[in-house]
């Protein structure tokens, strides 16, 4: 057996796997603990569009944090921007997006329905008796559908252009390129970064966040020479993998998926899936892929301007390879939630929720609990000292059990007992969430201690 024959049987074994974890139930705790829910939540929410509430919106920016640290910030070989949301209609064209990004979509006469032509094996009609199987509905023939989002831009409706609301963040890369590498002065190999929102009409948006009609990647392209793109895919390869591995994932619910002959996009030379293991089977979290000259080719054909490098020591022209990671951010940010929820019991036969998430992603870092509210003031002080350079909670209601329950359940790494003896010996209790082990910690060490351990330094 061949190692591609190998890695297809892996994956036809993998869709049967599923992650323990109910999905209904991270659902719930996302909208009780204010994660994630609906958008317009009071009107009964709009299909494929999401809110990050406040502990939310706190792990998808340290995701993002993250990411963009470890990918811009800490290489001198990548750089970054943040292009507009919508580019001229020209470069839809160019990259294939008018004429060819589309699913092939079927309708149920009878409940008026529509589904992905593709996706319809397994599924069940909602409105049926019984609710029989999709394929035995009434169905209409599959027809291409379109995914961009169109918009009008203009002032009066004569003068009025169709624009679309961008379906991938990395064509503005590519439209920026020259502009890019000229002012950044970087020399190739080298790549441009970017996160950010795009928009996709799907058809049947589905699994919670996993497949929205707004959502945000980061992306990042890497130009390199054509005699360099082998090494520079596997390099990627690999640094990506590192990532998903160092912000928290367990080894075991990642997985590499090459595509398959008949998956590769016409352009690209090689694609490899980085997937994770949700309760709804493994699916992919981030691509690399070898997407060779096609996009600085096409740019440069649709928009007349020169896109071509010279080496300045051979003096070759050449149009660059590109080199692409993308990763969905809503899509990391929920395999993580998934990969991080434990429920355990312990002494008492108390069943106790944890979100195991790494201290880096984790909301909130430290949560300041006063054993009493007569200690209130001195508590929130305490608060407002670790607040300068730790997202910091304060929570004086209810007793301390319930408490530090409260903060296990959305993954805050440390609680900080302040309490009577405190007073006294100018210690605080410091609790740590996996294994709920307790130290006393002095107060004019305690931010130093709890800085090393977010940071993973001590």
């Amino acid at each position: 057996m061949t190692e591609q024959d190998e890695a297809q049987a892996s994956a036809e074994k993998g869709e049967q796997e599923r992650n323990p974890l109910a999905m209904e139930t991270l659902v719930a705790l996302c909208a009780s603990r204010g994660f994630i829910f609906p958008s317009s939540e009071v009107y009964g929410g709009i299909n494929g569009f999401w809110d990050y509430g406040p502990l939310g919106v706190e792990l998808k920016n340290n995701v993002k944090a993250a990411w963009w640290q470890r990918m811009v910030r800490m290489r001198t070989d990548v750089v970054g921007i943040d292009s507009a949301i919508i580019s001229h209609p020209r470069a839809w064209e160019a990259s294939g997006h008018v004429d060819h990004f589309s699913d092939p979509m079927v309708d149920c006469r009878n409940c008026k329905r529509r589904f992905r032509a593709d996706q319809i094996e397994g599924e069940r009609c909602p409105e049926a008796p019984k609710k029989r199987a999709l394929p035995e509905c009434d169905l209409t023939d599959a027809r291409d559908f379109n995914l961009m989002l169109q918009t009008q831009i203009g002032a009066s409706v004569d003068a009025q252009v169709t624009a679309y609301l961008r379906p991938e963040t990395c064509q503005p890369i590519f439209t920026d390129f020259k502009r890019v590498r000229e002012s950044a002065r970087q020399k190739v190999p080298f790549g441009i970064a970017q996160i950010g929102k795009a928009f996709r009409n799907e058809i049947t948006p589905r699994n919670f966040t996993f497949r929205s009609r707004e959502f945000e990647q980061a992306e990042m392209e890497f130009f390199c020479h054509p005699s360099q793109r082998d090494e520079w895919f596997a390099t990627w390869r690999e640094e990506r993998m590192r990532f998903h591995l160092e912000i928290g994932f367990d080894e075991q619910n990642l997985r590499f998926r090459p595509h398959a002959p008949d998956e590769l996009a016409h352009y690209a030379n090689a694609a490899e899936d980085v997937e994770f293991l949700f309760p709804f089977g493994w699916q992919e979290i981030e691509g690399v892929h070898d997407r060779g000259d096609w996009d600085l080719s096409r740019h440069s054909e649709f928009s007349g301007k020169d896109l071509i490098v010279t080496d300045e020591e051979t003096k070759e022209r050449y149009t660059p390879m590109v080199i692409e990671t993308s990763m969905g951010v809503d899509r990391t940010c929920l395999a993580l939630l998934v990969n991080a929820y434990t429920e355990e019991e312990v002494e008492g036969g108390e069943t106790r929720n944890v979100m195991r998430l790494s201290p880096e992603i984790a909301p909130i870092k430290v949560a300041v609990l006063p054993l009493s509210k007569k200690l209130a003031e001195p508590a929130r002080a305490l608060h407002a000292d670790l607040s300068r350079t730790l997202n910091t909670f304060y929570d004086d209601a209810g007793n301390i059990g319930r408490r530090y329950r409260r903060q296990d359940e959305v993954g805050t790494p440390f609680c900080v007992t302040y309490d009577f003896d405190s007073q006294d010996d100018a210690k605080v209790t410091v609790r740590e969430r996996d294994t709920m082990d307790q130290a006393r910690i002095p107060l004019d060490g305690l931010a130093r201690y709890l800085r090393e351990r977010v940071e993973g330094t001590a």
